[in-house]
Order: C-alpha cells, then structure tokens, then sequence
C-alpha cells in the first residue's frame, strides 16, 4: 500500500499530543518526501519503503519517531534534524547516502542491525542516550568526527569500514567493543578522542 508525500506532511504537521502518534507502517512511499525544518508530532515508520529521497534534515520530531525495519532506497537527509525522545532505526536499510550530521538525540539513537550500503554521515552528532550500533554493517565511508556519544557507544559485532572517521569524537560513558571490526581489524578504543566511561573488548 502507498501513501503520498502530501498527506504525510498534512498529517505530521498535526499538533503533537503526548501519547499519540502517526502509524504509517509498512508503507511504500513512491515520490520525494520533504520535510525539512518542521515540527513534526508522533509518527511510526517502521517497515515503510522509501523509494526516492526524504530530506528531514533541521526538522524537530517532538513524539516518537520510529523507523524500525524501513528501507531508505535512495537519499535519506536527516542531518540537524532533533529527536525529543528515541529515535528507532534497528533492522533500517539504507541503499545510498544516510546523514545524520549536526543531529540531536535527546533519547537512545537505536541502529541495531542497520545496514548502510552507501556513504554515513554522523559527524557533529549529539546523542544523550546510548547510540547503539549493535551487529550493524556499514559498507561505505563513514564519518563520526567530532560527534558526541554523552550516554555512550554500544557496537558490539558491528562491521565498521576502514573508510571511517573518528576523528575528535567524544564517549561519555561505556564503550562496547566486543567483536567490533574496522576493516579487517578489530576497533579500538584508541581511534576515539575521548572516552570517559569503561571499555569492554
């Protein structure tokens, strides 16, 4: 089943009543979705497909904001985009270039089991939550410099290309590494600026 952009955006622009939310799941979205800069109330996601670009990137989701098990198959924007509560992307695929730059989790930042085909961008990210990576691959370049992870980094078995940047990123609090890799290597604690919390290899 499809549902267009235009409904959407009418229906995510709803004023946001806690405990509510949108339920678009399992949708296939066919053209570009774009909604950048709005406040955006509640919506689930989860197992939608995505078949040409969204572009989210400044927008402020104030309820959840689910995309557990979606398919992004093309451009998927959410650079400086802030998510008020836990933002759900485990099981999310993600065909060609995903940013995340400059964004804000004020919740968990859950990408358990993602895959990123193409280039990932977390550079300048914020997260006060956990961001967990968990069993994630990510194939292409990936860049985390100067992202702040200030309730920690879980990426336990995640699959880390050698293209990634970890320049000048932060950890505040525990750093899982167990069966990590970074190429054909295993990840290091040693490739972050900064981690305050404990490691565990």
């Amino acid at each position: 089943m499809s549902v267009t952009a235009a409904d959407i955006r009418a229906r995510l622009r709803q004023p946001w009543r806690h405990g509510q939310h949108t339920d678009f799941r399992g949708l296939t979205v066919r053209e570009p979705l774009r909604l950048a800069g709005l406040e955006l109330s509640g919506v689930d996601f989860s197992g939608c497909r995505f078949l040409a670009p969204i572009d989210v990137s400044g927008a402020r989701f104030n309820g959840i904001s689910w995309f557990s098990g979606a398919r992004f198959c093309k451009d998927a924007d959410f650079s400086a985009a802030l998510f008020s509560t836990d933002a759900r992307f485990e099981d999310t695929m993600f065909d060609d270039v995903a940013q995340f730059g400059a964004s804000e989790f004020r919740g968990i930042a859950r990408f358990d089991r993602a895959r990123f085909a193409g280039r990932a961008e977390f550079g300048q990210a914020t997260g006060y939550g956990n961001m967990s990576f968990q069993d994630c691959r990510l194939d292409g370049p990936v860049r985390f410099a100067q992202a702040r992870m200030l309730g920690g980094f879980w990426c336990e078995r995640a699959r880390f290309a050698l293209k990634t940047d970890f320049a000048s990123t932060e950890i505040h609090g525990r750093l899982m590494l167990r069966g990590a890799r970074h190429g054909q290597k295993p990840l290091e604690a040693r490739l972050f600026a900064m981690s305050f919390g404990y490691a565990v290899t």
